[in-house]
């Protein structure tokens, strides 16, 4: 039974075989470093945004960044900033979509940032599958080759090249099924993300608008400000 452990069937395998199941292990490694980054960045920021949509709608005659947690403070500050650039017979659709507009653009920036290297997921959950199918093959007709020459048609000779080639399309779906999982997890995670996020900013857009039309434009401006260091993460 030594011979067809893991070790043994790589150690046996032909090279290109060999490179086709290094290359899995990386591709492997690579996803669920990707998954596990994500899925500890998304969890934050899906409590952040949870807190955000949660403050937004107890909103009442003031908008203060310093009450908004994480990013989300940082967004609201370049809403409050862009209220402060009045523009004269402005309605208060046009003010309100003026301001909404600021921070759904501050938004986009951070959801670049939680969508990068997810497309790794997507190409090695595509690839996979197909790079473990190529060592298969290459593998049998490797396996043939060495019958064809030795002359020998027996199970025993036989077993151990199948195997190893088999071994090939086994590690492409182990990297490839958990890479797909993941990225439709993630996916589903950030539109919610996203969706949660407009509402929210909707709902500030809306009390600003409301604070800037019933009350003289000093007031708005005299809101607080909180000083953002730019470094600041999720």
């Amino acid at each position: 039974m030594g011979s067809f452990s893991l070790t043994n069937m790589f150690l046996g395998a032909d090279s290109i075989v060999q490179g086709v199941m290094l290359l899995l292990v990386l591709a492997s490694v690579a996803s669920w470093v990707v998954v596990i980054e994500k899925t500890i960045l998304l969890n934050k920021v899906s409590r952040n945004i949870w807190l955000f949509k949660k403050i937004a709608q107890k909103l009442t005659n003031k908008v203060n960044p310093e009450d908004f947690p994480g990013f989300t403070s940082m967004m609201v500050e370049t809403g409050l900033k862009e209220s402060d650039d009045l523009a004269g017979g402005e309605t208060r659709s046009d003010y309100r979509e003026r301001v909404e507009r600021s921070m759904r653009v501050f938004l986009s920036g951070r959801l670049d940032r939680l969508q990068s290297r997810v497309t790794l997921l997507a190409t090695v959950g595509s690839t996979s599958p197909f790079i473990g199918l190529f060592g298969t093959v290459w593998g049998i007709m490797h396996s043939f080759i060495g019958i064809a020459q030795s002359g020998e048609t027996t199970l025993a000779v036989v077993a151990p090249g199948i195997a190893e080639a088999l071994a090939a399309t086994a590690m492409g779906l182990i990297a490839a099924i958990p890479a797909v999982v993941a990225f439709n997890k993630i996916n589903s995670t950030i539109k919610k993300i996203i969706k949660e996020s407009l509402a929210g900013i909707g709902l500030v857009g809306n009390s600003l608008a409301r604070i800037h039309f019933s009350a003289p434009p000093t007031n708005t401006s005299a809101s607080p400000r909180l000083e953002v260091e730019h470094g600041t993460e999720y």
